[in-house]
C-alpha cells in the first residue's frame, strides 16, 4: 500500500508553479534589489554601509512565501559581485526563543556547515564570517524575526546590536533582511543605528475594495494552471466570502484555493462551484458546511474572522 498519491503529487506541483506578482511582491523585489546594487557598490568603494530591509506583516498574509521565491529567482540568477563570484542569500527560520549563540548555529546550519554547540559564540560567528566569505553570500534573510525579541528582555539589545555589526563587519558585511509579525519593526526601531540602515516593507491584508482585481487574477492564474473553469463562480458575493472566510490573508486564500483545485482535479470537475469551496473548508476548520462563511446567509455577522483565523491553524 502506497502513502504517496502520485495524481495528487502531480496536480499540486502544478498549482505551485502557478505564481501572480502582486504590487507587494514588487514593492518588495524594487526595495531588495536597491539593498544589492547597494551591496555591490560598497565592495567597489569601501566606506559605503551595507543596507537591508525588514519586512513585516500578519502571520499568513503570504510573506514567506513572496520571500521564498525572490530568494530563489536571485540565487538562480547568478548576480556578479565586484569579485566576480555570482552573490548568493541563504534563509534561516527562527522558531521559539534563542540566544546569539543560537542563532549563530542555525545561520551556519543556513550555509550548510555543521557545527557542535559546545563551541564558544565567538567561534561560531567566525565559521559564519568564513562560510559567507567562502560562499558568496553576501545575504541572510532571518524569516519570523520576532521570536529573538521578547518585552524588557536585555537579549534584546545585543541580537540588535549584533545585527548592525554584522551589517558593518570590514571583513565581510551581511546584508540583512529581517521578516516577521508587525512587532518586528517596533523593536528595529527602538535601536537608531540599525533602523536606519534597514528599509521597510510592509505586507497588508486583504481590503476587498483595493485588492478586489488582485484577488480576481489570483483566482484565475490558479483555476487555469490545472485547467478548471472558476469564471461562473467570481462574484462580488463570492469574493467576499472568500475573503471573509480567509480572516483576509493572502496565505489562506491561497491554500485554501490550492486545496480545492487539487480536491477538484482528482474527482474530474472541470467547474469549481462555491460548495467546492463549502466542503474544503469544513475539511480544514472543523465548520460544518451547510453553515460556513460560504454558505451562511449573515456569515458577515455570524462569523469572526479572528476565530475563523485560529481554525485555520
Amino acid at each position: 500500500m502506497s502513502f504517496v498519491n502520485m495524481d495528487k503529487i502531480a496536480v499540486a506541483a502544478q498549482l505551485k508553479a502557478a505564481h501572480l506578482n502582486l504590487p507587494r511582491a514588487e514593492e518588495l523585489r524594487v526595495a531588495f534589489q536597491k539593498c544589492v546594487e547597494d551591496y555591490y557598490l560598497s565592495q567597489e568603494i569601501s566606506d559605503l554601509e551595507v543596507r537591508g530591509l525588514v519586512v513585516t506583516g500578519d502571520s499568513r498574509v503570504g510573506k514567506s512565501r513572496e520571500m521564498k521565491k525572490l530568494i530563489r529567482d536571485f540565487n538562480d540568477s547568478a548576480t556578479l559581485m565586484p569579485d566576480e563570484r555570482p552573490a548568493q542569500v541563504v534563509s534561516c527560520l527562527l522558531s521559539g526563543r534563542v540566544t546569539f549563540k543560537d542563532l549563530g548555529i542555525k545561520t551556519l546550519k543556513a550555509l550548510g556547515y555543521e557545527i557542535k554547540g559546545t563551541r564558544t559564540q565567538e567561534y561560531i560567528w567566525e565559521r559564519v564570517l568564513d562560510q559567507a566569505e567562502g560562499q558568496g553570500v553576501i545575504g541572510i534573510h532571518y524569516d519570523e524575526c520576532q521570536h529573538v525579541f521578547y518585552e524588557g528582555a536585555k537579549s534584546n539589545r545585543i541580537f540588535l546590536d549584533s545585527f548592525k555589526s554584522m551589517m558593518k563587519e570590514p571583513r565581510w558585511p551581511l546584508m540583512l533582511i529581517l521578516s516577521g509579525v508587525p512587532s518586528l519593526a517596533k523593536y528595529i526601531q527602538s535601536y537608531e543605528q540599525l533602523d536606519r540602515l534597514l528599509a521597510p516593507v510592509h505586507f497588508s491584508t486583504i481590503k476587498l475594495k483595493r485588492d478586489k482585481e488582485q484577488l480576481v487574477m489570483l483566482l484565475f492564474a490558479f483555476a487555469d494552471q490545472v485547467q478548471i473553469e472558476i469564471e461562473e463562480i467570481v462574484t462580488p458575493e463570492f469574493l467576499a466570502r472568500l475573503d471573509h472566510a480567509s480572516s483576509h490573508r493572502w496565505g489562506l486564500v491561497i491554500e485554501l484555493l490550492t486545496e480545492t483545485l487539487i480536491d477538484a482535479k482528482l474527482k474530474g470537475k472541470t467547474q469549481l462551484r462555491v460548495q467546492h469551496f463549502a466542503a474544503q473548508y469544513a475539511s480544514r476548520t472543523g465548520i460544518s458546511k451547510d453553515y460556513s462563511p460560504f454558505t451562511a446567509p449573515d456569515f458577515m455577522e455570524a462569523f469572526d474572522p479572528k476565530k475563523l483565523f485560529d481554525l485555520s491553524g
